[in-house]
């Protein structure tokens, strides 16, 4: 069998990627409180000036393991560990590009910010640089550079109340502004970090992920824009409204207007974003379609139920996700993001699109 295989980026640009620890000295961790400060991995996609060095790993064999452990899935343990990438690690930073745009990714619960390489690496081709974030203890597994193994914590101890995914999502918006104040502060992390612009900060997530993006601009307004792909929220946002951009982007039945509770926060919600916003479904899209997890599932033969294939999945999230950072992070108006429609038809508005201020 051929070797799986993410697509490729769409982008002008050569890819490069790197991956960070970053240790948050001023807290402990929110779920193991022995653990004296908050560790993160974080990986980072940036347009790169050439080809140079290896392609960037997806997941190690130990990684692998335990992301796919008890998944009851008839693939060898360390298969995630041969996904073959687009990006190359730590190639020189792009010369020529300044005030580039920032998109934070946040993964799902119990994922790896791997399974959002796709879209890292394809706005990175596009000018972007985009960061994802494994947030420690909610993934299968964190291994940090020195091989300790931070494995997923909330298990059956944790009962799952209104009250604890609302722990996960403002949990995750610290991990955001951590990572943030990290990239953007006088002593960064990375050495490219000079070249980012701060008022031009997105983030984007899938699922508890996506979720958490309301958290974080909530409490972060360096964070302009914010996309929710797929994930159902609590009631964060103050009687005064969020009035920053705002997509919803989820699967048609599931996150329509009139779908059942998951649809139900979104329409919640709808009434209290100010700014412009969007209400996209996707036709024949499963939960992880609109992560790696559905197209690397086609290719192991693992079959998930969607009607879509997950590469088509993915064509129309990295389309959406774009177009939106384009118009929000760019000020980009030549291709209207309401055009996005007649390319893909499995996409529909919930909402008739009205671009005048509060709509």
């Amino acid at each position: 069998m051929a070797l799986p295989t993410l697509p490729a980026p769409t982008g002008p640009h050569t890819v490069g990627a790197t991956s960070m620890y970053l240790q948050d000295l001023s807290r402990p961790d929110p779920w193991v409180p022995d653990v004296p400060s908050r560790e993160l991995m974080v990986s980072l996609w940036y347009p790169a000036a050439r080809a140079a060095g290896p392609r960037a790993p997806y997941l190690t064999r130990t990684e692998s393991a335990y992301a796919l452990a008890g998944a009851r899935v008839p693939v060898a343990p360390d298969a995630l560990s041969a996904v073959r990438t687009h990006a190359f690690v730590d190639a020189p930073l792009h010369p020529d590009l300044r005030d580039l745009p920032l998109v934070v990714l946040s993964p799902g619960f119990t994922r790896s910010r791997a399974t959002l390489t796709s879209l890292g690496e394809d706005l990175a081709s596009h000018g972007y640089v985009a960061v994802a974030i494994d947030h420690t203890h909610e993934t299968a597994a964190t291994v940090f550079p020195d091989g300790r193994v931070a494995a997923f914590a909330l298990g059956t101890g944790w009962a799952r109340t209104p009250e604890f995914w609302r722990a996960v999502k403002t949990g995750r918006a610290r991990d955001v502004s951590f990572v943030l104040d990290r990239l953007l502060g006088c002593d960064p992390p990375w050495a490219g970090a000079s070249r980012l612009s701060p008022g031009r900060i997105g983030m984007a997530g899938h699922s508890a992920g996506g979720a958490a993006v309301i958290a974080a601009m909530v409490a972060d307004t360096r964070i302009r824009a914010g996309c929710n792909v797929d994930g159902s929220t609590d009631a964060l946002i103050p009687a005064t409204g969020l009035d920053r951009p705002f997509l919803f982007l989820g699967r048609d039945g599931q996150y329509a207007p009139g779908d059942g509770p998951a649809a139900d926060t979104w329409a919640r919600d709808w009434p209290l974003l100010t700014g412009w916003k969007r209400w996209l479904v996707v036709a024949g899209a499963k939960h992880p379609s609109f992560t790696d997890l559905g197209l690397l599932a086609d290719q192991f033969g693992v079959p998930l139920g969607a009607a879509a294939p997950g590469l088509r999945v993915m064509e129309i999230t990295r389309a959406c996700l774009r177009a939106f950072c384009d118009r929000h992070l760019r000020d980009v108006r030549t291709a209207p993001f309401d055009h996005l429609h007649g390319e893909h038809p499995e996409v529909r508005s919930c909402v008739p699109p009205d671009d005048r201020p509060g709509c």
